[in-house]
C-alpha cells in the first residue's frame, strides 16, 4: 500500500515556478533571459529606432527619386529608404511580378522553357516596348522570357500571361493575389506590363519585396545579366535597358522602366560577396539619374555592411516548470541559423535575449514553441526565433495518474 501511495503522489505532483533570470555568456556573446514586460519595453525601443534609421530624408544622399529603398535581400531588412510606401506608376518594373509568377509555374511544372506560346490578337496589339510578335506567331517560353527580362517585350508578357493563365485578365487577378500573398499592401495591378493605367500603382517597397521574391528563383540570373543577345534566328536584336549590368560591378539585374506617368524607374540588384542588394528607384527625373541613384544606394550597402552567420551563437536554454503536468519540467531548443545583415565588423556585438515564462501550463507538446530568442544590436532586433519544447508534459489527470502508477508497478 505505501508503495502505491508513493506512485500516485509522484503521478499528481505539480511543479513549482523557478526563477529563470540569470546571464550566461557563449561565444562572447550575451544571452540575457528577460521578463515580458522588460522584451516588450526593448521591442518598443528597438522598433522605434530602426524607424529612425531608415526614414532619412531624401538629401542626405542626393538621391533625385521620388521614392527609393535599399534592401538586403537574404533577410529582406531595409536599410535606407525614401517614401517608402508612397503609391506610385511603375512602369516596366511591372514585369517583376510577371516573371515572378512565370518562373513560379516553371517551378512547379505547370509550364516548360521548351513549351510553345502562340500570340494572340490581343498580346500582338500591345504598344510599346515589344517585339513585334504577329498573331499567330509561335515562340517558346524560354524566348518570351528573354524578350521581356532584356528587351522589356510588353507582347511577350502579355503572351506568358495567356499561356499561364487562359487569358490576361486571369493572369493580371492571379498577379494581384500574388502580391497580397508577399504583403504588397501598396500595390495593384491593370496589367502584367506596366504601361500607363489609372489605378496602377506601387511602393519602393513592396518593389522591393517582389525583387527579393523573384531573386530566389536562381534561373531568372541567366537572363537579368544578358546584356544584348538575339531572336529569330539573329534577325532581332535585344540590348539590355539595365545599364549597370555592364558598368556596376557586381551587378545581376533585374528590371528598368520608363513611362510619361512613372517617370524613370529601377529595381537594381547586385550581389558582391554572397550578399544581394536590391535598390528600387521610383520617379528619377531621367535615365542618368535613377542609374546614379541606384548607384549610391548599392554603394551604400555594400561598404557599410555585411552578413553574419548567427549558427554558431549558442544560448543555453532551462527547463521550464510545468504547472498541473505530469513532467514536472521541459527542456527547451531553438534552432539558430542562417545570416543576419550587421554593419561591417559589428557581428560580436551581438547578444541573444531569451524570452521565456517562468512556467508553463499543461499539456505541453513536442516541439511546442514557448517562447522566443531575440538577436539584438544596438538596440535593434536583427534576428527572431522560436523557443520550443522539447518534450511533452501532459495534464494531471485520473487516468494520467493512473497510467503512471501502472509504468512505477511494473517496473518495480
Amino acid at each position: 500500500m505505501n508503495k502505491i501511495y508513493f506512485y500516485i503522489r509522484k503521478a499528481t505532483a505539480i511543479a513549482l515556478a523557478a526563477g529563470l533570470f540569470f546571464a550566461v555568456s557563449a561565444r562572447n556573446e550575451l544571452t540575457v533571459y528577460a521578463s515580458p514586460a522588460q522584451a516588450q519595453q526593448e521591442q518598443t525601443a528597438a522598433e522605434q529606432t530602426k524607424e529612425s534609421d531608415k526614414t532619412q530624408p531624401a538629401d542626405s544622399m542626393g538621391l533625385t527619386a521620388k521614392a527609393a529603398v535599399l534592401m538586403n535581400a537574404e533577410t529582406g531588412r531595409i536599410i535606407y529608404s525614401v517614401n517608402e510606401n508612397q503609391q506610385l506608376p511603375e512602369a516596366s518594373i511591372t514585369k517583376i511580378m510577371t516573371m515572378l509568377l512565370v518562373f513560379e509555374a516553371i517551378d512547379d511544372g505547370t509550364v516548360r522553357m521548351d513549351d510553345t506560346v502562340t500570340c494572340s490578337e490581343y498580346a500582338a496589339s500591345m504598344g510599346g516596348s515589344q517585339i513585334w510578335l504577329e498573331p499567330g506567331e509561335t515562340m517558346t517560353v524560354h524566348e518570351l522570357i528573354k524578350a521581356a527580362l532584356v528587351g522589356s517585350a510588353n507582347d511577350a508578357c502579355v503572351a506568358l500571361g495567356e499561356h499561364i493563365a487562359g487569358s490576361n485578365e486571369a493572369f493580371v487577378s492571379m498577379m494581384n493575389a500574388r502580391a497580397e500573398e508577399l504583403g504588397m499592401t501598396d500595390t495593384f495591378y491593370c496589367n502584367c506590363t506596366g504601361l500607363d493605367a489609372e489605378g496602377h500603382v506601387t511602393s519602393a517597397k513592396d518593389i522591393a519585396t517582389a525583387s527579393a521574391a523573384l531573386l530566389r528563383h536562381e534561373k531568372v540570373l541567366d537572363y537579368t545579366g544578358i546584356w544584348m543577345d538575339t531572336l529569330r534566328d539573329g534577325k532581332l536584336q535585344l540590348t539590355n535597358t539595365n545599364k549597370l549590368i555592364k558598368h556596376y560591378n557586381g551587378a545581376i539585374g533585374l528590371k528598368t522602366g520608363t513611362t510619361s506617368k512613372a517617370g524613370c524607374c529601377i529595381s537594381a540588384a547586385a550581389r558582391r560577396d554572397g550578399m544581394t542588394m536590391i535598390a528600387v528607384i521610383l520617379g528619377a527625373p531621367d535615365s542618368k539619374s535613377r542609374f546614379a541613384d541606384a548607384r549610391k544606394l548599392l554603394d551604400h550597402g555594400f561598404a557599410k555592411y555585411e552578413l553574419t552567420d548567427v549558427s554558431e551563437i549558442e544560448v543555453e536554454l532551462p527547463e521550464i516548470p510545468v504547472a498541473g503536468g505530469m513532467e514536472k519540467k521541459v527542456g527547451a531548443y531553438a534552432d539558430i541559423a542562417g545570416s543576419v545583415l550587421t554593419e561591417k565588423g559589428k557581428g560580436k556585438e551581438i547578444k541573444a535575449v531569451v524570452e521565456l515564462p517562468e512556467s508553463l501550463e499543461a499539456p505541453v507538446e513536442v516541439g511546442q514553441p514557448i517562447g522566443v530568442v531575440r538577436l539584438v544590436l544596438d538596440g535593434e532586433t536583427i534576428g527572431q526565433y522560436d523557443v520550443c519544447s522539447d518534450r511533452a508534459s501532459e495534464r494531471v489527470t485520473f487516468s494520467a495518474a493512473f497510467r503512471e502508477l501502472l509504468r512505477g508497478l511494473v517496473a518495480n
